[in-house]
């Protein structure tokens, strides 16, 4: 069955860093574009960032443009997002999200999510 994995989040100082990874299985990996998607406390879901299945694309939420960076390896079927320079306000529970086939906008798989705390 499709499954995405997450990990890597964890309680982080401002201005820290870290690095998320997902672990995609039971799909043709390179086949999908992904995303990362992410949920403060309390709050909606908040898209972050696409990849191409290629990746050769990549797109990025303006408040993470420069900061955050999305990469994939096609060979290993693995998503890492780099997440540089934290504010306190991307805490939140951080997903990868499979795009559906045809379907740019939607996201029909999700991993369970990993929590990135950025706290002084």
């Amino acid at each position: 069955q499709v499954q995405l994995v997450e990990s890597g989040g964890g309680l982080v100082q401002p201005g820290g860093s870290l690095t998320l990874s997902c672990a995609a299985s039971g799909f043709t990996f390179s086949s999908y574009d992904i995303n990362w998607v992410r949920q403060a406390p309390g709050k909606g879901l908040e898209w972050v960032s696409y990849i191409s299945n290629t990746g050769r694309t990549t797109r990025y939420l303006d408040s993470v443009k420069g900061r955050f960076t999305m990469s994939r390896d096609n060979g290993k079927n693995t998503l890492s997002l780099q997440l540089n320079s934290l504010k306190p306000e991307d805490t939140g529970v951080y997903y990868c999200a499979r795009a559906s086939n045809g379907i740019s906008s939607a996201m029909d798989f999700w991993g369970k999510g990993t929590l990135v705390t950025v706290y002084s």
